[in-house]
Parts: C-alpha cells; sequence; structure tokens
C-alpha cells in the first residue's frame, strides 16, 4: 500500500490509511510494522504522515525491531516530528514486547536443551551494547527456579563473582544452574577468560554439589553451547 504524504493527523486519512481503523476491522496481523508503530506514535508532522514517519524510522535501523529497541530518547528525538512523549510510548512498547517473549519462554519452565536455554535468556542480554553475566538456577528436575543478572561491564568484559553465584543457588536450593553472559560484538567464539571462568565455577559447582550443566555466549540471533561444543 503507497501512503501519501498529507500534513493531517489520522482521522483526515483515506480510510484505507487509517492504521487504528485497520486495526478494529482486519486485526493486529494484517498491520504492517511501521503501521503499528504509526498507531504508537498518533501523529506524524507538518510534512508526512505517522505511517510516513514510522517508515523512516524503521528504515534507521534497516526494518530491525531489535535494533529499534536499542534507542532511546536522545535518538528517537532526532527524528522531526518525535518528542519525548512519543519516543517514550515507542521505547515502552517494544520494552512490552521483549518481556512477553520472556515470559512466553519462561512458561516452559523446564529446560532440556541449549536452544530452550537460548529463548530464555536471549531476550534479556541477546540486544544489549554491553556485557552481562546471568545465570539460571534450575531444581532437580531442571525447572526454571530463577534467573539472576551477577554482573554488568562494559562493551568487551565483565566479571562474575563465584561467591555470590553459589551463595543465590544454596538461597533457591538449586541443584543445576546454566551460565550466560552476551558479546555485544556478535562473536561467538569463546574468549580464553571465558573458557577459564567456566572451569573454574564447574570445579566450584563440584563442591557445593550444584551442577554447572552449560555456558551459553548469547548474541542477537545466534548462541555458542559449551556443552553441545564439549566444552564442558
Amino acid at each position: 500500500m503507497n501512503y501519501q504524504p498529507s500534513s493531517k493527523g489520522i482521522k483526515s486519512w483515506a480510510e484505507d490509511d487509517r492504521p487504528r481503523e485497520k486495526l478494529l476491522l482486519k486485526g493486529k496481523a494484517a498491520l504492517s510494522d511501521a503501521e503499528l508503530i504509526a498507531i504508537l506514535l498518533g501523529s506524524g508532522s507538518r510534512d508526512e504522515t505517522a505511517v510516513d514517519l514510522a517508515k523512516r524510522i524503521l528504515q534507521s535501523v534497516n526494518g530491525n525491531l531489535n535494533e529499534l529497541g536499542r534507542l532511546g530518547v536522545p535518538e528517537l528525538t532526532k527524528f522531526k516530528g518525535i518528542g519525548e512523549a512519543k519516543a517514550l510510548s515507542v521505547i515502552t512498547a517494544l520494552e512490552v514486547g521483549k518481556r512477553r517473549r520472556m515470559s512466553e519462554a519462561l512458561e516452559r519452565k523446564r529446560i532440556t536443551s541449549s536452544a530452550q536455554a537460548f529463548e530464555v535468556l536471549q531476550p534479556l542480554i541477546g540486544d544489549l551494547s554491553h556485557e552481562e553475566f546471568w545465570v539460571v538456577y534450575l531444581s532437580a528436575s531442571n525447572k526454571v527456579l530463577a534467573h539472576r543478572c551477577i554482573s554488568k561491564g562494559g562493551i568487551t568484559g565483565t566479571m562474575a563473582d563465584t561467591r555470590m553465584i553459589f551463595k543465590e543457588g544454596l538461597h533457591l536450593n538449586s541443584t543445576a544452574m546454566i551460565l550466560a553472559h552476551n558479546h555485544p560484538s556478535g562473536n561467538l567464539t569463546p574468549s580464553q577468560a571465558d573458557k577459564n571462568l567456566t572451569r573454574s565455577l564447574i570445579k566450584a559447582g563440584d563442591l557445593m554439589e550444584i551442577k554447572v550443566m552449560d555456558h551459553l555466549i548469547i548474541t542477537e540471533h545466534q548462541y555458542f553451547s559449551f556443552a553441545d561444543e564439549g566444552e564442558m
């Protein structure tokens, strides 16, 4: 569908150009990403419709909603027609979607593969611009008891406190755990420091009778599993 620029708001558009009405008549699945974002924006600017503005914003991130979710208020308000209130609406909606995805993954409550662990962890750290180290604590039947952020670092690294990790595990009566951290660079290759840390935590887990089942390196779309690759 082609949208012609207009100086008016949504109510003045042609019937087929009204995302809100289209949502009511045809359902949410019928709307494009730009139309959904246009509803969040509510209106465009003097020179373009909300849909045109939404398309321009999406073009700036190559149509990638994950990339859009990384933008903050300063980046969004650079677009003509986007003030702080509209920027916050977009940020909030994308964060709600991210948390919904995370909740759906946690509803399974049982992790039996690296792929399932990735589904739980990717929404948490997959699109961050800095490194974070997380632990998923599991019961004897591999049910998720909790997931905790252990530390936050810079672009190239983070630290993991062994005492903090196992103190939380003992508090939760956990019998197993999955380690994870992200690589903002997108590089899935584990560093020597990653390998050393994994071995150290496995040894500590043996002493504490809390099994370290895996260590995942997470990027936006992929992961590296120490267990799958025989690095445990």
